[in-house]
């Protein structure tokens, strides 16, 4: 049985550079000097080690642009990760093509079709189904793919996310602090992998509190919009006062503006007899009548790291090493839910 491929680290070990160093005696041999180099050929013949020239080639050709491919364009989320992702791509001389599945999966795959004929070098997506095969067929034919405000599942594949377990129980675990013990869940689609992690990190939070399951109750939405927001809150004040939620945590700050236009409208206050917590921090967040409290996401961050990911694989295939970033959200607490319930 052979064993592991050797590695552009295992030559720089036997030749005692950088890996840098070996990339640049394959790539750019001129700038290397002759005695050094002469060492990293010795190391390569040694080992045996053959450079991944295979993505090299499938490149070759392409353009200097990169697809991105977003969820939801009307969602201020998304449009501050594209400042970050054109940040990163600007500095590195590369235009980006802005496409908006709307979470519909044929318009998705029409995009990726469209990106694959204009021979982009990559797609950075947030993508409809969690796995895509078309997302595979695409990195065989030699255009690199990036996984946005999503985990990746696949050891070849770079993706760039939030732990949104993490950010559903800090808004649930905040609201059970002061004093809520019957708590609505708003989100949807459900098909969605951040909704459904941060419905679990909810549930977990109020596990941890002594608090059953059926203390946070589902209404589902069919998108995460202020419409599908302000339908769910009349759903929630269409319960019996006595059975009715006392706050309201919901999948993204659309969704939770909408709940909080509905409130208003129906005269509810907020916080004192429903408070409201959203997630991802757009910046309506704050501006918005009552100051929402929101789980904060490093929006330009996301975008600027899933870009520089695709760049380095793109510029530096030999020492390129696949990676799922996932970075940790935060709560911030504003008017919405700043108010301490006392039991009746």
């Amino acid at each position: 049985m052979a064993g592991p491929a050797v590695s552009i680290r295992d030559v720089a070990t036997r030749a005692g550079v950088s890996v840098g160093t070996v990339s640049n005696v394959l790539n750019r041999p001129d700038i290397v000097a002759a005695s050094t180099r002469t060492r990293v050929l010795a190391a390569i013949s040694d080992l045996g080690f053959v450079p991944n020239d295979a993505a090299r080639q499938l490149r070759r050709g392409r353009g200097r642009t990169l697809g991105l491919v977003v969820l939801d364009v009307a969602n201020p989320f998304f449009t501050d990760v594209a400042k970050g992702v054109e940040e990163a791509t600007g500095a590195a001389g590369m235009a980006v093509i802005f496409c908006n599945s709307d979470g519909d999966p044929v318009r998705e795959s029409a995009y990726l079709d469209l990106l694959e004929e204009q021979r982009v070098q990559g797609v950075l997506i947030t993508p409809v189904d969690d796995a895509n095969e078309r997302l595979v067929r695409l990195r065989d034919r030699g255009v690199l793919v990036v996984l946005l405000d999503r985990r990746s599942t696949r050891p070849d594949v770079c993706s760039v996310s939030v732990d949104d377990r993490l950010g559903g129980e800090l808004a649930a675990r905040h609201l059970v602090e002061t004093g809520h013990r019957q708590i609505a869940f708003v989100g949807g689609p459900w098909r969605l992998e951040q909704v459904r992690d941060r419905h679990a990190g909810a549930v977990h939070a109020l596990r941890e509190a002594g608090l059953g399951e059926d203390q946070l109750r589902r209404f589902d939405t069919p998108s995460p919009t202020v419409a599908a927001g302000r339908d769910a809150a009349a759903r929630i004040l269409g319960q019996p006062r006595s059975a009715r939620a006392t706050a309201v945590f919901c999948a993204n700050d659309l969704l939770a503006l909408g709940v909080l236009q509905e409130l208003t409208r129906q005269q509810v206050r907020v916080p004192e007899e429903i408070a409201l917590v959203g997630y991802d921090d757009i910046e309506f967040a704050a501006a918005a009548a009552v100051p929402l409290s929101s789980v904060r996401q490093p929006r330009q961050r996301l975008g600027r790291t899933a870009a520089a990911l695709m760049l380095e694989e793109s510029n530096e295939p030999d020492v390129h090493q696949h990676q799922q970033v996932i970075f940790e959200p935060e709560l911030v607490v504003r008017e919405s839910s700043r108010y301490t319930r006392r039991e009746s």
